[in-house]
């Protein structure tokens, strides 16, 4: 999959909102000005795949305190050169939480987000064109707390509120609940 495949993606992907279709935009303006948009080498910004995962009853969201970031947020990741943003989403879910068994939910995307990275001891301020696929999993699972997080769990949609409130999370939560 190469540039082109996440435009096409992006280009039948239908925004929930208008702050959202800005951002769809700008996604699609960064890849095309931008052929090393996969690599995090671009100190300016890039691309990224992450995986809002649901419990089959819509009720539960599976989300991961991040270590660096203090805070709680779906899993995801780097492309790190992997143009096929659905199969990094997938392993992603897989190293950050330890499911074995999800599936996605809906052919193509389900949220697109950029978002500022804080400076911090290895990497300058940058930005994250974090492109989000739904999945569903069963919460029995066993779940794994790896190196890059303070704790993983199912969270109650109406809780994650209580624990991030951002505009990007809130607005996958509004997404979840319309499902």
């Amino acid at each position: 999959m190469k540039r082109n495949s996440l435009l096409t993606l992006l280009n039948t992907y239908t925004t929930s909102d208008k702050t959202e279709q800005t951002m769809c935009q700008e996604i699609k303006d960064f890849v095309n000005s931008n052929p090393e948009c996969f690599e995090r080498t671009l100190l300016s910004g890039h691309v990224t795949a992450s995986g809002w995962i649901v419990s089959e009853d819509r009720a539960q969201v599976l989300l991961m305190h991040h270590r660096k970031l203090d805070r709680w947020f779906q899993p995801g990741g780097h492309c790190d050169g992997d143009s096929d943003v659905l199969e990094v989403a997938k392993k992603e879910v897989e190293e950050e939480t330890g499911l074995q068994s999800f599936k996605l939910v809906q052919e193509g995307i389900f949220d697109v987000d950029i978002h500022l990275i804080p400076a911090n001891s290895k990497d300058q301020a940058h930005y994250h064109y974090d492109i989000r696929f739904l999945f569903e999993a069963h919460p029995d699972q066993e779940l794994v707390i790896n190196i890059e997080s303070k704790d993983v769990r199912w969270i109650r949609v109406q809780e994650i509120q209580n624990l991030n409130d951002s505009e990007s999370i809130m607005r996958m939560v509004r997404k979840t609940t319309a499902l």
